[in-house]
């Protein structure tokens, strides 16, 4: 954990997680669930800190569930050019989901007794990107959603005052630059590539780690601290190709929500430049939005609560938002959403 997160969490009156406690144990609270990981791994560990140091403990309605999550380092493939590791496979069976890269990375947890096995080969942590995002955070995710009825979202979202507004819509439509932007411009940061929604209580949470941005899209950022802040911060290449900045939130002062974010609608980012200002912003008829969002997000189509969320949106309503000329005419219009 970095000093610029712990002091970010004792400033806003938080425990900051993680807790390392003794005998390989690290806990905290993600995704309104209280985590407990243990490893003899120190490196593994350290990875869990980097991931979830100095972020806010979300708390969602009713008792907080218990994750125990086990990460087993493996030894080093006798093999490997070190370059982009297999993708993960998700099967499911028994009870039991399991996300597989190969014999010797995987994540094998139980929703229901709320338990998860992390095991990654020691060439792994010469590429803790994918350790950490499709090992780790799987079963973060995994757990947290299944366990708690959540409904998980592709996508982003920022808020104010409490409230907040999804940010959704195709991957290169702008969704990781409009929040930037939004942070820059004050509203709070719940989340860049993965929201989870209390769909009966329509509250937002999600893990404000870190910002993902396009080299780019720093044309476009005024303030020179925050052109800084990013062009500084290390490169990471996603499995499309697309290589990216991948700044920590927790090094931004004020940027994190500190709760759940009441959701107030639903946009649909748009590459689509809008013919002037005044047109950024329209709503999508009720009898068209749940076809466009099951389209735009067919893995949370498939979840258990997906009907409920559909129907406790719809009253809030779901708009596109396409591109005026500069990324702050986007945020004034969430500005608009948000009161």
């Amino acid at each position: 954990m970095t000093p610029t997160s712990l002091s970010h969490a004792r400033d806003a009156g938080l425990d900051a997680f993680p807790e390392r406690q003794g005998g390989g144990v690290v806990r905290g609270q993600v995704l309104g669930g209280d985590f407990r990981f243990r490893s003899e791994s120190a490196a593994l560990l350290r990875l869990v800190e980097q991931a979830y140091a100095g972020l806010p403990p979300h708390r969602l309605p009713g008792d907080a569930p218990v994750f125990e999550v086990e990460l087993r380092l493996a030894p080093r493939l006798a093999a490997t050019d070190g370059g982009e590791p297999p993708p993960v496979r998700m099967q499911s069976g028994a009870g039991l989901l399991c996300g597989v890269m190969d014999a010797s990375n995987y994540v094998v947890l139980s929703p229901e007794q709320g338990r998860a096995l992390v095991v990654a080969s020691q060439d792994m942590l010469d590429r803790a990107y994918y350790l950490r995002y499709e090992l780790i955070e799987f079963a973060v995710f995994m757990l947290a959603a299944r366990r708690q009825g959540l409904v998980p979202l592709h996508g982003a979202c920022v808020g104010r005052h409490g409230r907040g507004v999804l940010l959704m819509g195709e991957s290169g439509a702008g969704k990781s630059t409009l929040a930037l932007h939004s942070l820059l411009h004050g509203l709070d940061f719940l989340a860049e590539d993965a929201v989870f929604v209390h769909p009966e209580h329509m509250l937002a949470t999600g893990v404000a780690n870190f910002l993902h941005m396009r080299p780019e899209a720093l044309q476009l950022v005024d303030d020179p601290a925050a052109k800084r802040w990013i062009a500084q911060a290390p490169m990471i290449r996603r499995r499309s190709g697309v290589e990216k900045h991948e700044a920590d939130l927790r090094q931004w002062p004020g940027a994190c929500a500190v709760a759940p974010l009441a959701l107030v609608g639903a946009v649909l980012v748009s590459a689509e430049r809008a013919g002037d200002a005044s047109a950024l912003l329209q709503a999508i008829p009720a009898d068209e939005a749940a076809a466009r969002l099951a389209s735009d997000q067919p893995y949370a189509a498939s979840q258990p609560g997906w009907q409920r969320f559909l129907q406790r949106l719809a009253p809030l309503g779901v708009h596109v938002l396409r591109r005026g000329d500069h990324p702050r005419d986007s945020v004034d219009a969430l500005l608009a959403l948000l009161g």
